[in-house]
């Protein structure tokens, strides 16, 4: 190969003409750059390499279902006021327990299964657990209570002013029982509570802010139910 083409570019670069190209160009750029210009280049370039070589891991929930391979739901218990509000609950759990653990197949269970009519109200869950195992075939159930309080106001008074907001309050407590001796496997509950309305008194203006109770109730729900399935979920940890 004859390199002599190339010694009008070489002999440009050193008296200092025109480069022949934007890549020479480029590399007096880089080399003309200030001192710190070219230590935060490093720095940079560092944390980049130092983000890229971070591996995370995945741990598996602390409640692995995949044993069991099948395993019922049973629509929570709630007052009669909040029986709506239980079924919603019921059914984010079971959204919440696909979501983070596919494969596991979920028998959810109401009031009018079979099984479930032969036994009163307030039935010990224990003895539901037992009874659905022999007519179901299945090794464990999740049963649980939701109790939801009334609304309940709360003021704050100022030298000059008032606030005074409606809230409403609620608990969920879970259990997965073991239909062969009605054992407890796992438990978790949660409270939650969200706001109403809010009634605001400011330099002699009133303030009104009402607020639709089914979705602050969903709100709560959803809270609850989160809080309920952390346990379900798969986490990753920064190894």
């Amino acid at each position: 190969m004859d390199f002599s083409e190339w010694r009008p570019a070489a002999h440009l670069l050193l008296v200092g003409g025109a480069p022949p190209s934007g890549g020479v160009q480029l590399l007096r750029n880089t080399v003309n750059r200030p001192p710190w210009a070219r230590y935060a280049l490093a720095v940079c370039g560092t944390l980049a390499l130092s983000a890229c070589a971070s591996k995370y891991a995945q741990v598996p929930p602390r409640l692995d279902l995949q044993p069991y391979g099948r395993v019922a739901l049973v629509t929570f218990v709630a007052d009669n006021e909040s029986q709506a509000m239980g079924a919603l609950a019921t059914q984010r759990f079971a959204e919440a327990l696909l979501a983070g653990q596919p494969g596991v197949e979920i028998l959810e269970l109401t009031s009018s299964d079979s099984v479930l009519k032969a036994f009163p109200p307030g039935t010990d869950p224990v003895v539901l657990a037992q009874a659905l195992g022999q007519a179901k075939d299945i090794p464990a159930v999740f049963v649980g209570e939701l109790k939801v309080s009334g609304v309940k106001p709360r003021a704050r008074l100022g030298v000059s002013d008032l606030n005074l907001r409606a809230s409403v309050s609620a608990e969920l407590r879970v259990r997965l029982l073991s239909t062969r001796v009605g054992g407890t496997l796992w438990r978790s509950s949660s409270t939650a509570s969200g706001t109403v309305g809010r009634v605001a008194l400011a330099g002699g203006l009133p303030s009104v802010a009402i607020r639709d109770t089914d979705e602050a109730y969903g709100e709560v729900v959803r809270s609850l139910v989160a809080d309920v399935t952390a346990d379900l979920r798969p986490t990753w940890v920064k190894q």
